[in-house]
């Protein structure tokens, strides 16, 4: 099989636009970074770009790092919303959602967070109007009316806000104005799709102005319930902002903002993979002979999950939709949300002469409600109620303070600053199994194992009467009665669960920070930034559950994990481990526990630049990045479901199984910028190396949290063992214990490296073309361990040692063109936009299984339109996803639908050895298209 960088080199050779990129050169905007709204430029003519990406005014060509931006007109063109859509126009960028839009995830040269847990901080942080939102997902709101969007490329920390360790993404909203001016729109596409959008400003007096913008949207969802006749991943919400912007002088300039989202929609269902993925499921490959005959017994190359679904009511077309966007969602289950995001702040500039100050402060609340077939199928295995008291919630208070001025006659810019962050975490959950999960584990012991030849889902034990309990006590020995009233106890498993589960974390962080520019001489720069960092976090949670089950089945069996009869043994481990699973054991019922952390972390860079000639900048930097640690928000992470927390000393002994280390990264830069006004050439060449990086990992049964470091050592192996898997080719019965790493061998564990060529063109002000080109190979050592110490990884994760990360392509491609050409004298123009985003192959799932695989793919967007006399009016026809491309943004483990392995025979699958997990995914949007109607004033 072809690596997967020939496929992608094969990919770039074949495409259409990859060959338009590679014979123009014109890659990546020259956009505006951090300008004032006063200073911003229009994408359609050459005027020099303005910008303020070291905390000072320069022209972007002058500018020694990897920034990228795009302007109000780009965005409106693009039809981008939120930030999900600057994936078409920034190639080291991606942005995706999971199982909620709150968990939506940024990455950087392949590097991010998975936003599915909430005690992880993002590696690409979201900044609005310079305030910090506490995870990248907020950002997946709608924007109103924008000013501009920029990306930071890798470690940000010595200019202000909160540090990070792999980029940024700060968003700004348009100014109010001292002149009177407004807006609207009006758009209507497919999927019933209503979006109406305006904004009003002017001055209120010759000192104070206003601002205000609004947005209504309303669409049907991409996703269809056939089990229950209607749409799933629909929107319907509304924003709302208002602002003042006081200059009583040209010294002092207060603008204060405020803010209101609502959302309330269904949103994330899912489907199964397919059958090319989901393999051995049996006679579904065979439709002359569907559905499988109740109660077969189910063969040793087939899978028993699939039949076992099949059995309690689960259509087989559900494992075969493709992309039909068809979705069986168990009746009376909901994946209603509700979210609400509101806050605001205020900023102060004030020049004292021969130096300017500047404040933010803010606060904000955002609280995200969301229920979920968690199973994502018709049989009701897993859900999460539609209640509002299951939720994750957010209080947080900044404050940051920059002074910034020259000395020496202009040879020393210089900038120290402070940053303050008081956020309040709170989440609370009712995960509860369904009401046929306890037939359905049943079930899936016995069609699993050697006792498969007993399988009957519609009787008591999932076996047929009489002969099938007696088999079951006569195989397990003198431990016979003990199973057979752990499976009476298990079958009877429905509708139980946790109640009200409540987890707080209360986090401080301050900064201090400078950032400096030295002018050695008129051509040769020296930047030169540190920060200093303090985190500190205080965790409580506390349980209710009624899952009494689960205790039940510890008493029965517990004893007979350690019996000399095999059966037995197996019997025993399967029964409390399912009936245990997850975050449901009745053992934390009225249960407290608490932690608290805290750590500190010096970070900075230092830049040398040199332009040789006016037209020319070249330089070399280093930056040292950071994250901080935290909790993992899942109580499973505690222990096994095997034993008892009494044989593990109870809960609060073993709290610190949360903690996880902070990240941080080494980043190494040399790049090029040329400009010569209507051609501008950007080259960087990166290399970043992550320590102790955090990864978020779904297994189908619980978040797993892990840092990852990388051992000098070889592991021999150790860090690729197949506990689990009887006959898998590297099983290891003690692989838990092994691939440890001596801790003077422990490094960094992931690095980052490549190359991303920018670009723009505008050869009269009518027309641009842009594109970008990012090269970057984001993989894990190849020998890995869990964390600073050298404690083994955890074997969940033995793919991931020498291979790329999750949503990292190797290879990414964007490019636009825009076209406004004069109609006539008319005063009329027309809009012609294209844009495309090319990706080479690359996996969506963290543990990096095959199966979660995607090709590669392109996507492309489109706009035409006319537009009247000053822009006074405009109708436009857009398409986004025009050839409507089918691909997955995640594809993750099926909840609780692993397959058991057989007792006694090999199960051979030659993409997942010795196991029968099948897998779903979250696709993304399909083609869309509209007509939209603008008007200003």
């Amino acid at each position: 099989m072809k690596s997967s960088s020939l496929r992608a080199a094969r990919f770039l050779r074949t495409s259409a636009l990859g060959v338009s990129i590679a014979m123009a050169a014109v890659a990546a905007p020259a956009f505006a970074q951090d300008a004032p709204a006063d200073t911003a430029t229009d994408d359609s003519d050459n005027t020099p770009i303005i910008v303020t990406a070291q905390g000072r005014s320069q022209l972007l060509s002058d500018v020694p790092v990897a920034i990228s931006a795009v302007s109000a007109e780009t965005l409106q063109n693009s039809g981008a919303n939120d930030i999900r859509q600057l994936n078409q126009l920034a190639p080291s960028l991606l942005v995706s959602s999971t199982g909620s839009e709150a968990n939506g995830s940024a990455r950087i040269r392949g590097i991010g967070t998975v936003g599915d847990n909430p005690g992880l901080e993002s590696s690409v942080p979201v900044f609005i109007d310079g305030v910090y939102r506490s995870r990248s997902g907020i950002g997946l709101n709608e924007l109103g009316e924008i000013d501009r969007i920029e990306v930071q490329r890798g470690p940000q920390g010595t200019l202000g806000g909160r540090n990070s360790s792999a980029g940024l993404i700060s968003i700004y909203s348009k100014k109010p104005d001292f002149q009177f001016g407004a807006t609207g729109e009006i758009t209507y596409g497919n999927y019933d799709y209503w979006r109406l959008g305006g904004s009003v400003t002017g001055p209120i007096s010759d000192t104070l102005a206003a601002r205000l913008d609004g947005v209504w949207v309303k669409r049907d969802g991409f996703l269809h319930d056939v089990n229950n006749d209607r749409d799933i991943n629909n929107r319907d919400r509304y924003f709302l902002r208002g602002q003042l912007l006081f200059e009583p002088t040209d010294a002092l300039s207060v603008r204060l903002i405020a803010d209101y989202t609502s959302r309330e929609e269904e949103c994330c269902g899912a489907t199964y993979v397919g059958p090319s993925v989901n393999s051995y499921i049996g006679n579904l490959n065979n439709p002359s002979n569907l559905p499988y005959p109740p109660g077969t017994p189910v063969g040793n190359d087939e899978n028993n999950i699939i039949q076992v679904l099949a059995d309690l009511g689960q259509p087989l077309g559900a494992f075969d939709q493709g992309y039909s966007r068809d979705i069986s969602v168990t009746p009376g289950r909901s994946f209603a949300g509700k979210t609400k995001d509101y806050g605001f702040s205020g900023q102060i500039d004030y020049d004292f002469g021969g130096a300017t100050l500047t404040s933010i402060t803010a606060y904000r609340e955002y609280r995200s409600s969301q229920a979920g077939d968690l199973d994502y199928g018709a049989v009701d295995i897993l859900y999460r109620a539609p209640d509002a008291d299951a939720y994750r919630q957010f209080h947080t208070f900044t404050q940051e303070l920059r002074l910034q001025g020259e000395a020496f006659d202009g040879k020393f810019d210089w900038l120290v600053g402070g940053f303050y962050a008081n956020e309040k975490l709170r989440v609370r959950d009712n995960l509860r199994f369904g009401e046929d999960y306890g037939r359905f584990a049943s079930c899936r012991i016995i069609s699993g194992g050697g006792l498969n030849f007993l399988y009957s889902p519609t009787n008591p034990l999932c076996v047929a009467p009489g002969v099938g309990p007696a088999t079951i006590a006569g195989a397990s020995g003198a431990s016979g009665p003990d199973i057979l009233a752990g499976f009476n106890a298990l079958d009877g498993l429905g509708d139980l669960g946790s109640i009200n589960d409540v987890y707080r974390q209360d986090g401080e962080n301050w900064a201090l920070f400078t950032h400096n520019i030295f002018h050695i001489t008129d051509k040769l720069d020296f930047t030169f930034g540190l920060r200093y960092t303090n985190d500190k976090k205080k965790f409580s949670a506390s349980f209710t559950n009624d899952n009494t089950v689960c205790t039940t089945v510890q008493g029965l069996v517990l004893d007979d994990l350690s019996s000399p009869n095999a059966t037995a043994r197996a019997l025993a481990g399967a029964l409390i481990g399912l009936s245990c699973q997850g975050n449901s054991t009745a053992e934390l019922n009225g249960v407290s526990i608490n932690d608290k952390r805290s750590e500190d972390e010096f970070t900075g860079t230092a830049i040398l630049s040199y332009k040789p000639v006016d037209d020319l900048m070249v330089y070399a930097s280093y930056s040292r990045g950071y994250k901080a640690g935290g909790f993992n928000l899942d109580r499973s992470a505690l222990k096994s479901p095997i034993l008892p927390f009494a044989l593990s000393g109870g809960a609060q002994a073993l709290v610190g199984a949360l903690q996880f280390d902070p990240e941080t990264v080494d980043s190494y830069e040399i790049g090029a910028k040329y400009s010569t006004g209507p051609f501008g050439l950007g080259l960087t060449f990166f290399r970043s190396d992550f320590s102790s990086f955090q990864l978020n990992t779904f297994n189908g049964t619980v978040f797993l949290v892990q840092n990852v470091n990388g051992c000098d050592s070889d592991l021999g192996g150790g860090d690729r063992d197949q506990s689990k898997f009887l006959g898998a080719p590297n099983y290891n019965g003690a692989a838990a214990t092994t691939g440890a790493c001596p801790a003077d061998d422990v490094s960094h564990g992931v690095r980052s490296q490549g190359f991303e060529l920018e670009a723009s063109l505008v050869p009269a002000r009518s027309f641009r073309m842009t594109a970008g080109l990012t090269y970057a190979k984001t993989k894990y050592r190849g020998q890995l361990v869990g964390n600073d110490s050298g404690a083994p990884l955890d074997q969940a994760l033995r793919l991931l040692p020498g291979n790329n990360l999750s949503n990292a392509p190797e290879l990414v491609a964007t490019g636009s063109v825009a076209w406004t050409p004069d109609i006539g004298s008319s005063g009329l123009t027309g809009l012609v936009y294209v844009d495309g985003r090319m990706t080479s192959d690359y996996n969506t799932g963290s543990d990096l299984f095959p199966q979660k695989a995607q090709d590669g793919y392109a996507l492309f967007n489109a706009r035409l339109g006319v537009r009247g006399p000053d822009e006074k009016w405009g109708i436009e026809l857009w398409a986004q996803n025009i050839f409507n491309k089918q691909y997955a943004q995640v594809a993750f483990n099926s909840p609780f639908q692993e397959g058991a392995t057989s007792t006694g025979t090999a199960f051979a699958d030659p993409q997942y050895p010795g196991g029968r997990q099948i897998f779903s995914q979250f696709l993304a949007e399909p083609r869309t298209y509209g007509v939209t109607l603008r008007g200003k004033f």
